[in-house]
């Protein structure tokens, strides 16, 4: 399982270096040190704090919903609202994250969207591409070769 040091784990997240270290020394996640020694947290401990996070992120002012089937919700600021007679685009900021929405007019002028107010981004898709990044330590990337029998796409 990868390890990420602190400030790794920080910008994963979106937050300061130190709100990130005091979240570890104050025991709101598990921290632990990585192969040098320094402190770190791991992979899926990780994982597990995004998904809290942006479970308790969501909009307290709005009514309670029973059931759901969109999983992917983003609590971020409406940064910009393009309409046309029929169409609108409408852009949030969800911390390091950039959602762009095409919606109707009608659905656009409904909801009163307007820079600056806050809003959810909730994503449902059939088709979710999944990248390595190249800064990925070596030990975190797949081999170059794939499994026999298996063809690499891209």
């Amino acid at each position: 399982m990868p390890v990420f040091r602190i400030r790794e784990a920080a910008e994963l997240l979106g937050v300061s270096y130190d709100t990130m270290l005091r979240w570890a020394d104050s025991g709101r996640i598990d921290k632990t040190t990585d192969s040098a020694g320094r402190l770190a947290v791991d992979g899926a401990t990780l994982a597990w704090f995004a998904r809290q996070r942006a479970q308790s992120a969501a909009n307290p002012d709005a009514a309670p919903v029973a059931a759901q089937s969109v999983r992917n919700r983003f609590t971020g600021l409406v940064t910009r609202v393009v309409k046309d007679t029929v169409m609108a685009q409408v852009e949030i900021q969800a911390g390091p994250h950039r959602f762009v929405s095409l919606l109707s007019r009608e659905a656009a002028d409904e909801l009163a969207l307007e820079p600056g107010m806050l809003a959810v981004a909730a994503v449902k898709a059939t088709n979710v591409a999944v990248e390595i990044p190249a800064s990925a330590p070596a030990a975190h990337r797949p081999s170059a070769r794939p499994a026999s029998g298996q063809l690499r796409q891209r």
